[in-house]
C-alpha cells in the first residue's frame, strides 16, 4: 500500500509520497513521485497501485512528452488528459492478462502543478478508468492509498488560507499518523513544494532519522495536550477520585 498526499493552499502546493513498497513479507523502498515536462513548467505525478501499471503508463507519457520537447500541454488539465490516454492504453493492453492472474487493474494517481496557461496551481486525482476529479477549495487536499488515518488532522486544521509552512507541517503530521497505524506505509518520504510565486518545484528526500526531532516533539506535545484537556463533570462521572480526594471528602464530613 502507500500514502500520497497533495495539498493546495493560497500560497502554493505541497506534495508528499511515502517510499515503502510491500510484497508479502518483503519490504523495499522505491519512489512513488516523479516530475514531468520541461524545466520551469513541470507537473508532479504520485501513484498508488500496481507498480507495473505505473511504470508502463509513465513510460508512455514520457514518450509522448519527448515528441513535444517536454511540453506537456498549455494547462494542467491538458496534461491530465494526456496521462489518462496513456493509462487507458495500458488498460487495453494489460487488463485481461492481469485479470487472468487474479490481479485487478489498479492505479490511482495525483497530478499537481501549474503550467503556463494555468491561473493558479491545482491538483487532480485520476482513477484507474482514466476519469478524474479536481481539488475543491472546501477540502483543499487529495490523497490516495491508506487515506483514512491521515484525514482527521487535515480535516481539522487545514484550509485554503493555511500558510504554506503550516501546510507542509500538516502534510508531515498526516503521514506520521498514517505511518503509526499502517504497517505498509513508512519512510523514506519525498516532499515537494511549489510556491505560488515560483515556477519550479522544490524537492527533498527524507529518511527516518532525518525527521526525528519533529517526531519526538509531536509525540510529547500531543500527550501533554491530552493531559491538559479540561476535566469537569464528564470525567468525574467516569473516573474514581484519587486517594487524596477521598481523604479530603472524609475530612469535610
Amino acid at each position: 500500500m502507500t500514502y500520497c498526499l497533495a495539498i493546495k493552499v493560497q500560497d502554493g502546493l505541497v506534495c508528499l509520497a511515502d517510499g515503502r513498497i510491500t510484497s508479502g513479507r518483503q519490504v523495499t523502498a522505491a519512489r512513488k513521485v516523479s516530475l514531468h515536462g520541461a524545466a520551469g513548467a513541470q507537473f508532479c505525478i504520485m501513484t498508488s497501485g500496481l507498480r507495473s501499471v505505473r511504470d508502463k503508463t509513465l513510460a508512455y507519457l514520457d514518450r509522448v512528452l519527448e515528441t513535444r520537447n517536454g511540453r506537456a500541454a498549455a494547462g494542467l488539465l491538458d496534461a491530465v488528459e494526456l496521462y489518462a490516454k496513456c493509462l487507458r492504453r495500458v488498460a487495453r493492453e494489460d487488463r485481461a492478462a492481469l485479470k487472468s492472474s487474479s490481479l485487478a487493474f489498479d492505479l490511482h494517481s495525483l497530478i499537481a502543478g501549474r503550467l503556463p496557461d494555468d491561473k493558479e496551481p491545482t491538483i487532480f486525482l485520476v482513477y484507474p478508468e482514466g476519469n478524474w476529479i479536481e481539488v475543491d477549495p472546501r477540502t483543499p487536499y487529495l490523497s490516495i492509498g491508506h487515506t483514512a488515518y491521515g484525514k482527521p488532522i487535515l480535516d481539522r486544521a487545514l484550509s485554503v488560507e493555511t500558510p504554506l509552512t503550516t501546510a507542509l507541517k500538516l502534510a508531515y503530521l498526516s503521514f506520521d499518523s498514517c505511518r503509526t497505524s499502517a504497517a505498509d506505509v513508512g519512510f523514506p518520504i519525498d516532499l515537494l513544494v511549489l510556491p505560488a510565486t515560483e515556477p519550479r518545484w522544490r524537492e527533498v528526500h527524507y529518511d527516518y532519522d532525518d525527521l526525528r526531532d519533529q517526531r519526538v516533539w509531536w509525540n510529547e506535545h500531543i500527550t501533554r495536550l491530552a493531559d491538559e484537556m479540561p476535566d469537569g463533570p464528564w470525567v468525574d462521572a467516569l473516573i474514581p477520585p484519587t486517594d487524596g480526594a477521598r481523604l479530603s471528602l472524609v475530612q469535610d464530613d
